[in-house]
């Protein structure tokens, strides 16, 4: 079992299913202690029950808050520093999709949420994280985007938009806070969880077919990619947006 984390502190938002519980379970499982959060607490704790279950050496807290919210951000960093008394590694998982379909259909206010949630959200827990304790001790961060924000889709154009801006936001940050602190991007593809189950359930053999690989992505595969880039293995990777996609965007489709 690697331990190649131990002894740092992560904090990974929406990490009560899906992605965020995957990466949750891969940095414990290389010795992290992990704050997670997510929105509604009772979901959170059952991921957080989960997550112990495994029996890894990290620790693990569960505070729920809105990554929307200023004073929620603000309490999940100080809960990490508090109680671990670091926080390495920053995990922007948080992300929503509430519309689908053409953008001159699309509700502005709609749109304004997913802005604020997917790209204002990350970059005030940066903020945050900046000023509690990666000024001075350094660290990496992690933004998931997707490949709706390299390339159009048609379906889910504001979340594409809005995950454009957060890989852009990714290189804007990597060299304004090099060279103590790294900021990378991974873009998955279509990955099996309840977020994008609108995306695949119908016909999920159909769904996978465009894929070079012939499947789907699951937690894991984008959980393990994150794991390396917040690692000392990855120490002269900053600015990147990794692709996680089976090979989608390989294809010159999406």
């Amino acid at each position: 079992m690697s331990t190649d984390l131990l002894g740092k502190s992560a904090l990974v938002s929406g990490a009560s299913r899906g992605i965020g519980k995957a990466v949750a379970a891969e940095l414990l499982r290389r010795g992290a202690n992990v704050v997670i959060t997510a929105r509604k607490p009772e979901p959170l704790e059952e991921a957080a029950a989960e997550l112990r279950a495994l029996g890894h050496q990290g620790q693990v807290v569960a505070l729920a808050g809105n990554s929307g919210d200023a004073e929620s951000r603000a309490a999940a960093v100080e809960r990490a520093v508090s109680e671990f008394g670091s926080l390495d590694i920053l995990i922007n998982n948080t992300g929503i999709n509430p519309i689908y379909g053409a953008l001159m259909d699309a509700d502005l206010d709609a749109v304004r949420k997913i802005f604020d949630v997917n790209v204002v959200a990350a970059l005030g827990y940066i903020q945050e994280a900046y000023k509690a304790w990666m000024r001075d001790n350094g660290g990496a961060i992690v933004n998931v985007a997707s490949v709706a924000g390299i390339r159009s889709s048609g379906v889910i154009a504001a979340y594409g938009a809005s995950k454009a801006a957060l890989i852009h936001l990714t290189d804007e940050l990597a060299w304004q806070l090099g060279p103590k602190i790294r900021v990378n991007a991974v873009a998955p593809g279509v990955v099996k969880t309840k977020f994008a189950d609108a995306l695949y359930s119908a016909d999920e053999e159909r769904a996978a077919a465009v894929y070079p690989m012939k499947r789907l992505g699951v937690p894991e595969d984008v959980a393990r990619l994150i794991a390396f880039l917040v690692s000392d293995e990855a120490a002269w990777i900053t600015g990147e947006t990794v692709r996680v996609d089976g090979g989608l965007l390989s294809t010159g489709g999406i």
